[in-house]
């Protein structure tokens, strides 16, 4: 009798330890599911690269102080059959409980790193390096340090039909002026590199160019330069026709082209920063078509990265007998036989207030 008691006894403990043993495993599963933080929480980036396994994830998890056991994440996963856990970089807020935060992976909500980069068209490359600067870990210098890289230019001299020597004649500011198509284009990160963003804008104008590689003469250099004093002379695809078509003129004419925007570009102002000067105007500079010496001459390269449109009017221009155009405060373009008619516009734009003046 006095054995049974034992017995009895000896089970009972058992049977409340084994009790006992349970609800503290169901407290530590319990625990180990809930959130690391309450209120807010911190949000937490973690990078789960390809191939990593279950077991590594947790462990990497816990170490971010994301999870609070990895062996509970483990059983976690076994017990509901969670599977696919996707690679990517996360965002992950510890006042989550493990289920939701594991939810956000096996739905593959990756942090998206994307950059935009928004190039106009009708902008310099001064203007292209301040964006990348400002959208990317890359500086200014960096961009312009690459454009003076030889070695870069000659590859891409070499792998791209529409690019030649000419852009790399002694006196040009920046040798791709002018071949980076103006457009919106999206990168992985803004861990991009300078030389990535050249390579995909000139895939990009590439790609263009060739759907013209019939109509396009042999001198691709003159029809990206006559394109860039187009986009900034005309706004209006036939204003920009007719206004190439005046170029080509007074060209054939020994004439100098006079063009404004390609004085400011001479001199690196940006139009609408501030007038010329006089003696800005008469200074000699391959790019200053109303300086001296440039009769008959385009600037020595394009002035900036022009539109579709324009490049398409510089291949397409209207025909005219007009030697003489001009374009007042607003855009507006006026074209002229005569070298009379063109100062009477002038005076005329000048009295209502339309004209550029420039300060001596």
């Amino acid at each position: 009798m006095e054995k049974k008691k034992i017995v009895i006894i000896v089970l009972s403990i058992l049977f409340v330890l084994m009790i006992g043993a349970a609800i503290s495993v169901v407290v530590w599963y319990q625990y180990g599911t809930g959130a690391v933080s309450k209120g807010d929480g911190e949000v937490i980036r973690v990078e789960i690269v390809e191939g990593t396994g279950t077991a590594a994830i947790a462990q990497l998890l816990k170490e971010k102080n994301i999870i609070r056991d990895a062996n509970v994440m483990k059983i976690y996963a076994k017990l509901n059959h969670v599977q696919s856990l996707k690679q990517g970089k996360y965002d992950l807020n510890n006042a989550e409980n493990l289920g939701t935060i594991l939810a956000h992976i096996q739905n593959g909500e990756i942090v998206n790193e994307e950059v935009k980069l928004t190039f106009v068209e009708g902008k310099n490359m001064r203007h292209f390096a301040k964006i990348i600067a400002e959208k990317t870990v890359n500086t200014e210098e960096d961009v312009f340090a690459l454009l003076e890289d030889e070695a870069y230019m000659d590859s891409l001299i070499e792998k791209y039909w529409f690019l030649t020597e000419d852009m790399k004649q002694e006196g040009i500011y920046y040798p791709l002026e002018g071949y980076l198509l103006p457009d919106t284009y999206i990168f992985e990160n803004k861990e991009v590199s300078v030389k990535t963003i050249f390579n995909v804008m000139l895939n990009y104008m590439d790609k263009f160019l060739s759907e013209h590689k019939n109509e396009m003469p042999d001198n691709i250099h003159e029809v990206m330069t006559l394109a860039s004093i187009a986009e900034l002379e005309g706004v209006q695809e036939e204003d920009r026709k007719e206004i190439v078509a005046v170029l080509k003129h007074r060209i054939e004419k020994g004439m100098s082209l006079g063009s404004d925007v390609t004085t400011y570009y001479a001199f690196k102002v940006n139009m609408g920063d501030r007038d010329l000067t006089a003696k800005e105007i008469k200074t000699e500079n391959p790019y200053n078509t109303r300086g001296p010496h440039m009769e008959g001459k385009l600037p020595i390269g394009p002035i900036c990265n022009p539109s579709k449109e324009a490049i398409l009017a510089a291949l397409n221009e209207e025909k005219t007998e007009n030697l003489y155009f001009v374009a007042d405060k607003t855009k507006k373009v006026y074209f002229t036989k005569t070298y009379e008619e063109h100062i009477n516009l002038i005076n005329q734009l000048k009295k209502d207030g339309l004209w550029y003046e420039y300060e001596n």
